[in-house]
């Protein structure tokens, strides 16, 4: 059984996190360690979380290309990115019966405000706005971040995992309204170069069933939205 000590010294990523501990809970582990662990779920997040109920199982989308298996167990995955604040809380469910799965690892990565994603490009060697976390017993991930910037062709999106047992259950994309869209755009740290030319209409990936509910949160906002998952197969 490995120490606080050595758990808090080790720089774990979404592989590890499922294969390195054996029976041992991600989220027992993350407890253990007290540092950077997800505060309770609130009431108004628990309505968010409402808001987006389904229980169908939720679209699967494409990965894209800027995806990299090496990211940090983490909830503040912002850096030195500046931008509008933004809350992700996400829910897990077993799709049909609404039961909540905790201990899967939810992993985010998205562009920052001027549109560049670490690892690739004018971002390489970095890993800025990418992170995973695990569920807790609600089945619910918390993540702080910050609001994406807009690329050619494009929609605004953030990508998402979620994994179980060294298997990747889901893998998709998250998206916003258009009002929120317009809003956030308007702040002088987005680019004010690059002009949005695709929106959800004209986006050929985006998947209304997957905007997230969002609420203004003093300077920022928070989204929200449920994974609906199978893993019987």
């Amino acid at each position: 059984m490995l120490t606080k000590l050595q758990v808090m010294d080790m720089k774990l990523n979404r592989r590890q996190a499922l294969g390195t501990f054996g029976t041992v809970s991600l989220g027992a582990l993350l407890a253990g360690c007290g540092e950077d662990e997800p505060p309770p779920t609130t009431e108004s997040q628990s309505k968010l979380l409402d808001e987006s109920n389904s229980c169908k199982l939720t679209t699967e989308l494409t990965e894209g290309p800027y995806y990299l298996d090496a990211d940090a167990i983490r909830r503040d995955i912002r850096e030195d990115r500046e931008g509008v604040e933004l809350r992700l809380v996400l829910r897990v469910r077993e799709s049909g019966s609404c039961e909540p799965i905790s201990d899967a690892v939810v992993d985010v990565w998205h562009s920052d405000a001027q549109g560049v994603y670490s690892g690739f490009e004018q971002g390489r060697g970095e890993r800025f706005l990418r992170g995973a976390q695990a569920t807790n017993a609600d089945g619910v991930a918390e993540f702080v971040t910050i609001y994406p910037g807009w690329y050619q062709g494009r929609t605004p999106h953030i990508h998402a995992k979620v994994h179980l047992d060294r298997s990747t259950l889901l893998t998709t994309q998250l998206f916003f309204g258009e009002k929120v869209i317009s809003g956030v755009y308007r702040d002088r740290r987005y680019s004010r170069d690059s002009r949005q030319e695709v929106n959800n209409s004209s986006d050929g990936i985006f998947e209304d069933s997957l905007v997230l509910t969002t609420r203004r949160r003093r300077e920022g906002w928070v989204g929200a939205l449920t994974f609906d998952v199978d893993r019987s197969g």
